[in-house]
């Protein structure tokens, strides 16, 4: 009976209709009785396997929850975002564990045998709940509108106190559902332990919100007379659906029903809804999905969408959100990193980058913020291609450069977002972070770093200087060289290998009036072959043309948008890195939201080269934190029956201080 249990559990929690359908505005379904033929099954079932039951064993102690979802639903990631103080003092749960108790346990007893049927037909309607596996269970798809009053009741009756069997209404059909065959794991794969079935899914995913304002380094910067104009950015890779298909050996432990996109899509602007993020950047957005589904939804909901396709054959891309009644478009950039014959960008990832403006509210009369660059972009995955990724990030900062930069050289708050395929502390991160990288000589993985380590290779990848030729039009300052502009009229910056040419030009073999003359050291004229001469000769004449010829021929890159994170990556209480991601049991950080902010100096022996910065006029308010590996580990992973993604949404609140004008 223990085992019978045990699969009425899993039924109910994994089975799911496929035919559930999707369209703008999703409405709720109620629950049906139970059919005659399942009344006799469950007799049957009664009497072959109570009767088989020791004397001595005794019933699961499990206890039945009667849940009425009224005008608003809870299902979903809505349990993660809900308290179980909440849910256990709300009036729409009902906790009847004594009662159910012992109508368990009756169960057990020989005597329920002859009326067992009769007691089903003596339950309310909206308690009945079919027998696990005698019919397909089907998701209630959450209302996309913002008006819920209109919504159904629902009561269902569940055999458990379980969230994610609370966060389904349950509907049943006349067909069986076929019995499912367990995945087979692939050989070496890290095997997932699924939650105990005593530990609700809401307790461990619990993500609670940090509230970053009450700090003394953000009170210090905002003055009581400051008025902030807050906003909430979103970063979420939604996981295409062609590439779960694609890569089904990535999720074995997953069951097939919660990979289905009727499954997946619900869940997904549920946890956006809830959140109601003002910025949203989304990364593999499938395109039919967003043309179909995804930004006549978003629309609904007071957003301006902008999508930008992967180039090639691929079918995802990238896709920005505002809403309209919060922000205004100044301009946009969609970026594509391919670029056709450097091997250095032949990747089909892609990136946009928009700058708004903040619509500030009539009551605040002659006041005025800056404007706000927001940028998306998924590079590479590829581990051992870290050349390219370093590339695209290149070009990315130098269309954020482009788009963000004032008239007078400075540049205008900026946010970054994206699935970045490298963890923190990598080069790429420290390059994006610290504002350089002396990439030359540095094995093509690491700098990635962490994906996977290849340093038992016998001949890594290296990087060499140049990383991308001069034809590409980026300097190594992460500039376009039609807007880079010397910092001092004449003045330019060359690597010593340039000026060596120089060395026996005729100003260089003249001596200096000045100059001491000291016996065998500056008595001695430097002699040059006429080849070198004429080589000399030829590099005068084009040195002129050469307007970008400095650091990256040693090596070295730069930019100076002066980011941060706003996120740790390390859970303190826990003692335990954050994750974004769980590829194959392997947690790891790769999403992240970056922020402008303003260096601070080092001070002696502080941080090494590690740049510190504070809040400037774009300030970080709050942030949604973020799990560790060993939660999602009992969460049975990513995707899970809650969170519908193989990555965590990242969430940050901002505030813009506004002046007067």
């Amino acid at each position: 009976m223990t085992d019978a249990f045990s699969t009425c559990q899993k039924n109910v929690l994994l089975a799911k209709s496929p035919s559930t359908q999707i369209e703008g505005v999703f409405a709720a379904t109620t629950g049906r009785s139970v059919p005659e033929e399942q009344e006799a099954l469950l007799q049957q079932w009664l009497e072959e396997e109570v009767g088989n039951l020791p004397a001595i064993e005794s019933v699961p102690s499990a206890r039945r929850v009667s849940v009425t979802l009224t005008s608003t639903w809870l299902e979903g990631a809505e349990l993660l975002m809900t308290s179980l103080s909440d849910l256990n003092t709300s009036p729409e749960v009902t906790q009847c564990a004594d009662q159910q108790l012992s109508e368990l346990n009756t169960l057990a007893s020989s005597e329920l045998q002859d009326h067992a049927v009769a007691e089903l037909a003596r339950l309310p309607a909206e308690e009945r709940v079919t027998v696990a596996g005698s019919a397909p269970w089907e998701a209630v798809v959450p209302q996309t509108d913002h008006q819920t009053a209109g919504c159904a009741a629902v009561s269902v009756e569940v055999l458990n106190d379980d969230p994610a069997v609370l966060a389904w209404s349950l509907e049943c059909d006349a067909e069986t559902v076929p019995p499912v065959l367990p995945a087979q794991p692939i050989q070496d794969a890290v095997p997932f332990y699924p939650v105990p079935i005593e530990v609700p899914y809401h307790e461990i995913l619990w993500r609670d919100w940090e509230d970053l304002s009450v700090q003394p380094c953000v009170l210090e910067h905002v003055s009581k007379n400051t008025s902030l104009f807050e906003f909430r950015v979103m970063s979420y890779n939604i996981l295409a659906q062609d590439l779960v298909e694609q890569g089904l050996d990535l999720y074995v432990h997953c069951h097939p029903d919660i990979l289905s996109w009727n499954y997946r899509l619900p869940n997904l602007l549920q946890e956006i809804q809830h959140w109601d993020p003002d910025v949203l950047c989304l990364q593999e957005v499938q395109e039919n999905h967003y043309w179909e589904q995804l930004e006549p939804t978003f629309k609904e909901m007071g957003f301006a969408c902008f999508y930008k396709r992967r180039t090639g054959t691929k079918t995802d891309g990238c896709a920005v959100c505002y809403k309209h009644s919060r922000f205004q478009l100044i301009s946009l950039s969609p970026i594509e990193f391919f670029r056709p014959g450097l091997d250095i960008l032949n990747r089909d990832n892609v990136g946009l980058v928009l700058l708004l403006q903040p619509v500030l509210s009539e009551d605040l009369g002659l006041k005025e913020v800056s404007p706000l660059c927001v940028a998306n972009t998924h590079v590479l995955f590829n581990p051992r291609r870290g050349d390219i990724k370093l590339a695209q990030v290149a070009l990315l900062l130098a269309e954020i450069d482009k788009i963000a930069r004032t008239t007078d050289g400075s540049y205008y708050p900026v946010i970054l977002c994206g699935d970045l395929n490298s963890v923190p502390d990598s080069p790429l991160y420290k390059f994006i972070r610290n504002g350089e990288l002396s990439y030359h000589g540095m094995p093509a993985w690491k700098v990635v770093s962490g994906q996977e380590d290849f340093s038992q290779q016998l001949y890594p990848r290296k990087l060499l200087a140049p990383l991308w030729p001069s034809s590409l039009g980026v300097t190594d300052k992460c500039q376009y060289v039609t807007l880079c502009q010397p910092k001092k009229f004449g003045e330019r910056e060359y690597s010593r290998d340039f000026l060596l040419q120089f060395r026996f030009c005729d100003v260089a073999c003249e001596r200096p009036p000045q100059l001491v003359l000291l016996e065998g050291v500056t008595d001695a004229k430097p002699a040059a072959s006429a080849g070198e001469h004429s080589a000399v000769t030829a590099v005068l004449k084009r040195h002129n043309s050469l307007s970008f010829i400095g650091k990256q021929c040693s090596g070295v890159i730069q930019h100076g948008l002066n980011l941060t994170s706003v996120y740790s990556h390390f859970l303190p209480h826990r003692g335990r890195p954050e994750v974004t991601t769980m590829p194959m049991g392997l947690g790891a950080t790769v999403d992240y939201i970056f922020y402008s902010a303003e260096p601070v100096e080092n001070k002696a022996g502080e941080c090494g080269s590690r740049r510190l910065y504070k809040d400037g006029a774009l300030k970080l308010l709050g942030r949604l934190s973020l799990l560790s590996e060993d939660v999602l580990l009992m969460a049975n992973g990513l995707p899970n029956p809650f969170c519908s993604s193989d990555h965590l949404c990242l969430l940050a609140s901002f505030g813009l201080e506004i002046s007067s004008l």
